[in-house]
């Protein structure tokens, strides 16, 4: 079976073609937020200590034969980098990026993110943190912390423009070596 890293900016579809390739796949789909926040209302509010995010991750990646994992691990995923057998990066356009942050904020809480809105302040504080990914210094998730962490990888990295069809990314995907080759071994 293959394990599958998605990553990305956020915004820029990584859970979306993460859950794409793992039902296509047959396979678990996992993701980073699940692991790094606690649960609770409002969400993304309290991380989980390091150590106990990689021992989930780590225990619910060994049960399954195959997985994708979206988002991501850059900071505290190092435990799993040697299972990546396919490492994805998304990349889209910073204006079309930021706009699908939005809908997707709007959809998911309403009025709670706006004025007097109970995750107001969070959500702005969000919104501006996704907007400098591409400007930020690799000291935090950004572009550049991404582009430095792939340099360091052994897995092959494919590249795509996350603007494209999830389709078309999917595909796309299926056809990589380092896919079609599990899939041999899974035929066997």
């Amino acid at each position: 079976m293959v394990h599958i890293h998605v990553m990305g900016a956020s915004g820029s579809g990584t859970t979306s073609l993460g859950r794409a390739l793992a039902e296509r796949l047959d396979i678990a789909h996992l993701d980073t937020d699940d692991f790094f926040w606690m649960p609770t209302d409002p969400p993304f509010t309290t991380p989980r200590n390091a150590d106990e995010r990689i021992r989930l991750l780590l225990d619910e990646t060994a049960r399954h034969d195959g997985w994708v994992l979206s988002g991501s691990a850059l900071k505290w995923g190092g435990p799993l980098e040697p299972l990546y057998e396919l490492i994805v990066f998304l990349r889209i356009e910073p204006e079309l990026r930021m706009a699908r942050i939005h809908a997707r904020e709007i959809a998911r809480y309403g009025n709670r993110i706006g004025p007097g809105g109970d995750m107001e302040v969070k959500s702005g504080e969000f919104l501006q943190w996704a907007a400098s990914y591409d400007t930020a210094g690799p000291e935090r998730r950004s572009l550049a912390a991404h582009e430095q962490w792939l340099e360091t990888q052994t897995a092959p990295v494919l590249r795509l423009d996350s603007s494209r069809d999830i389709d078309d990314l999917v595909a796309e995907a299926l056809l990589h070596p380092a896919i079609a080759a599990c899939a041999v071994r899974r035929r066997r």
